[in-house]
């Protein structure tokens, strides 16, 4: 999925090779299935060797992240960045801050994610997973539905892609990230971290919350996660929460981990080109604390900024702002 999503985005960019072109990645556990393969050949027949190298070198995250320079004939620096669910968006911020500090005219970035029996298992145990479906902000949901995938994102400074004449897809305006110390799985009841992560956005792109047109949520149809996020958009918002339009992907496609703020960085990108705003389906009642709009019909709407937020366990929080091209 990483490879494919990269091969997309490469083509997409008309990049050519280039030495020294960083790559960001976000996943929070990347090429966990081949360590399970590689256990159970391991206990299977432990004298058999067939393959086990493979498994063992592709489970490292620094390796899956150098495929893709042999794929493309480049090479340059690595950076894995594993903040759990907030990983893809936390790479994309720190690809940004590579950019903006003048590191680099151009980074390769992204997050990617795939099932397996590891995590699965980790989030039935905390009982997070949902026995119906996944409804976001719902009044009655009870619980998230696992997703797999991969996003990738062809960044470059605005010299630079001028220059050669590039389709600007959109541009990241800010990027916030704060640490939540509540609890090591839970967050912040009032969404004290999410709250900061936002505001921090806000202020790196020299923008205030009532300039934003859309949020797209972490929204993960948890009970606890879905009320603090719904608080925070509410206390960043203001007054003009009323009228915010918010929305959490994840309803469809799942919750994607490492990968989650990668793929809706992506979405934010579409609906700023597109100009609609995405639904969420399934909502039976809307939970009481959501003092926002919840999207939940496809929308045709003016779109010029847009927020989207990635909270994980362990208290990583961050906030990308795009803003359309015009």
């Amino acid at each position: 999925m990483l490879l494919l999503a990269a091969h997309e985005a490469w083509g997409q960019a008309r990049w050519s090779p280039q030495a020294g072109l960083p790559v960001v990645l976000g996943t929070t556990s990347g090429g966990m299935s081949l360590g399970e393969d590689y256990f159970r050949g391991t206990l299977q027949t432990p004298p058999a060797r067939r393959r086990q190298p493979t498994r063992a070198l592709q489970y490292q995250s620094q390796v899956q992240a150098r495929f893709i320079g042999e794929a493309f004939g480049f090479e340059g620096p690595t950076t894995v960045i594993s903040n759990a669910c907030a990983s893809g968006a936390s790479a994309i911020g720190h690809a940004w801050e590579t950019l903006r500090r003048g590191r680099a005219e151009r980074v390769l970035t992204g997050g990617y994610d795939a099932l397996s029996l590891l995590v699965f298992s980790g989030f039935d145990s905390l009982q997070a997973l949902s026995t119906t479906t996944c409804r976001p902000f719902d009044a009655q949901r009870d619980g998230l539905a696992l997703g797999e995938g991969a996003a990738v994102l062809a960044m470059e400074t605005l010299d630079s892609a001028q220059q050669r004449g590039a389709e600007i897809l959109g541009e990241v305006a800010g990027y916030g990230a704060a640490t939540d110390l509540h609890h090591l799985t839970q967050p912040h009841p009032q969404g004290d971290a999410a709250l900061e992560t936002m505001t921090r956005a806000c202020a790196s792109a020299g923008l205030s919350a009532t300039e934003v047109d859309y949020v797209n949520a972490h929204g993960t149809g948890t009970p606890l996660n879905d009320i603090a996020e719904a608080l925070a958009i509410n206390r960043w918002a203001g007054a003009r929460a009323g009228k915010l339009a918010v929305s959490s992907t994840k309803a469809h496609i799942g919750h994607l981990l490492g990968a989650a703020g990668a793929v809706e960085a992506v979405v934010c990108l579409m609906t700023l080109r597109e100009q609609w705003l995405p639904p969420e389906t399934g909502i039976q009642t809307v939970d009481a604390a959501c003092g926002f709009s919840l999207v939940r019909q496809p929308t045709t709407a003016r779109v010029e900024v847009v927020a989207s937020n990635s909270f994980g366990f362990g208290g990583a929080n961050a906030t990308l702002i795009f803003r359309r091209w015009a």
